[in-house]
C-alpha cells in the first residue's frame, strides 16, 4: 500500500466508527448527553497541565516559523482560556436540547397526524485552522445535538488538538458514551482533508472554519454537503446622524478589542457630513489602541494631526481580513455610497451602522446583505455566546439551512413523523 492509500483508509475508518457512534447518540436523552458534556468540562480542567504543555509545543513551533502575532494569539491556550472553554461547555449543557422539538404539526383532512421533528444531522466534519478552542466547542455542540464529530484542525495545532481530543474521549467513555463520538481526523497533510471531503455516505455534512482559501477549497472540492462559513470583512459605517462619542467607542471596540477574530471590524466608512468632527477623535483613539489606518485621501488629511500610523488604502486593503491591528478607512458622500461599498467588498458576515436616524438605519439594514447587522453596537457581538446560543460551531454566511451564528438548532435536520390508524392511500 502507498502512504496515501494508508491515509485514505485511516480517514475512512474513523468516519465509519463515527457513523456507528452517531447511531448510539441519536436516541440519547438530554440527561445522558448533558452528563457527558459536564464530565468533559471537568476533565479538561483536571488535565489542563497536559493540554497546556501540548499547546506550548505548538505555539513554540509557530513562533519559530515566523507566524503572525494574530495567528499565534488564535493558537494560544492559557489557563484562563481553558477555563473559559470548560465554562462554555457547561453553558451548552444548560441549553435546551433541540432534538425531538416539534417545529410544526397538524391533523390532515384524512385524519393523519403530521409532525415535523428535529433530528441530529449524523456525522459532522469540521475543518478549521489554528483555533484549538474550536476543537472543544465543536465537540460539545455536536454531542448536545446528538451528532458524532470528526475534527480536522490545522497541522500547526496538532499537538493541542490531540491532547484535547484524548481528554474528551476518555471522559465520554467514563460517562458511558462511545469514545468515537469525538475523533481527530488522522494525518496532517492536505490529502487527509481531501479524503474527508470525499467521504460522502459516511460523513453527512462538512463545516469549514478559517480563511478564504480554506473555505473555498472545501466548498469547491467536497462531494460531502458543506455548510459554508465565511471570512469576516466586517464594516462599521458612521452615518451623518451619528453620535460621535458613541461611534468612536464602537469603532475602537470593533477593531481593537480582539483583532484576530472574524467579527472584528476591518473597514470603517464615515459620511462626509460628519467626517470633520468624527475623524480627529476616531484617529486619535485608534492611535492610542495601536491601530494602523489604511485610508483614502480624505482620511489622510486628518492622519498627521492625529499622529496615527497611516498608509494609503489599496484595493487589497478594502478586501482584507487583517487579523491584526490594521483597518481600512474611507469617507463616503452618502449612505447609498456606503452600502454600495459594503456590497462590493463585504463578505456577508457582519455590518454595523452608527446613527440616530431611524430612516438611515432602516435603509442600511435593508440595503446591506449580511448574516448580522449591528445597529449602534460593535461587530464583536456576532457570536453564539453573546447571542445566548452557547458556544457556536461557526458563523454561516450562506443562505441555505443556517445563517449567522450556528448554535444547536442549526446542527439538526428534521424528520416528518406521520401517524395514522390503518390509513391507506386510494
Amino acid at each position: 500500500m502507498t502512504e496515501q492509500t494508508d491515509e485514505r483508509s485511516a480517514v475512512l475508518d474513523v468516519a465509519r466508527r463515527a457513523r456507528a457512534a452517531a447511531a448510539v447518540l441519536a436516541p440519547l436523552t438530554r440527561a445522558a448527553k448533558d452528563a457527558a458534556i459536564l464530565a468533559v468540562a471537568d476533565a479538561l480542567e483536571k488535565e489542563s497541565a497536559a493540554v497546556l504543555a501540548a499547546n506550548a509545543d505548538d505555539v513554540g513551533r509557530a513562533v519559530a516559523d515566523g507566524t503572525s502575532a494574530g495567528l499565534v494569539d488564535r493558537l494560544t491556550l492559557t489557563e484562563a482560556r481553558l477555563a473559559d472553554i470548560a465554562a462554555a461547555l457547561r453553558e451548552v449543557a444548560e441549553l435546551p436540547d433541540p432534538v425531538g422539538t416539534v417545529l410544526r404539526g397538524s391533523t390532515l383532512p384524512n385524519g393523519l397526524q403530521l409532525r415535523q421533528v428535529r433530528v441530529p444531522l449524523g456525522v459532522v466534519g469540521i475543518v478549521y485552522e489554528a483555533r484549538p478552542n474550536v476543537t472543544v466547542d465543536a465537540a460539545g455542540l455536536c454531542l448536545k445535538s446528538g451528532n458524532a464529530v470528526l475534527l480536522r484542525g490545522s497541522s500547526s495545532a496538532y499537538a493541542s488538538n490531540s491532547a484535547l481530543v484524548d481528554v474528551m474521549r476518555e471522559a465520554l467513555a467514563a460517562s458511558g458514551l462511545p469514545r468515537d463520538a469525538v475523533q481527530l481526523v488522522p494525518g496532517t497533510s492536505h490529502e487527509s482533508v481531501q479524503h474527508l471531503m470525499a467521504a460522502r455516505g459516511l460523513v453527512d455534512v462538512l463545516i469549514p472554519r478559517g480563511g478564504a482559501g480554506l473555505i473555498r477549497s472545501v466548498v469547491e472540492g467536497s462531494s460531502v454537503p458543506v455548510i459554508e462559513t465565511g471570512i469576516g470583512n466586517c464594516h462599521v459605517y458612521v452615518d451623518a446622524a451619528a453620535d460621535v462619542g458613541k461611534a468612536v467607542r464602537i469603532l475602537v471596540n470593533a477593531k481593537a478589542q480582539r483583532p484576530s477574530v472574524c467579527n472584528a471590524a476591518e473597514t470603517f466608512l464615515v459620511h462626509a457630513d460628519v467626517a470633520e468632527r468624527f475623524l480627529p477623535a476616531a484617529l486619535a483613539a485608534l492611535r492610542d489602541a495601536g491601530v494602523t489606518v489604511h485610508g483614502d485621501e480624505r482620511v489622510a488629511a486628518h492622519a498627521g494631526a492625529a499622529g496615527v500610523a497611516f498608509a494609503p488604502v489599496t484595493e487589497e486593503d478594502w478586501l482584507a481580513e487583517y487579523y491584526s491591528l490594521d483597518i481600512a478607512a474611507g469617507v463616503v458622500d452618502s449612505l447609498d455610497a456606503a452600502v454600495a461599498h459594503i456590497r462590493r467588498y463585504g463578505s456577508g458576515h457582519t455590518e454595523a451602522i452608527v446613527s440616530d436616524s431611524a430612516s438611515a438605519i432602516r435603509a442600511f439594514v435593508a440595503g446591506v446583505d449580511a448574516a448580522a447587522v449591528m445597529v449602534n453596537a460593535s461587530t464583536r457581538f456576532t457570536d453564539g455566546g453573546e447571542f445566548g446560543f452557547g458556544a457556536e460551531i461557526g458563523i454561516s454566511t450562506q443562505k441555505l439551512h443556517a445563517r449567522g451564528p450556528m448554535g444547536l438548532p442549526e446542527l439538526t435536520s428534521t424528520t416528518y413523523v406521520v401517524t395514522g390508524d390503518g390509513h391507506v392511500r386510494g
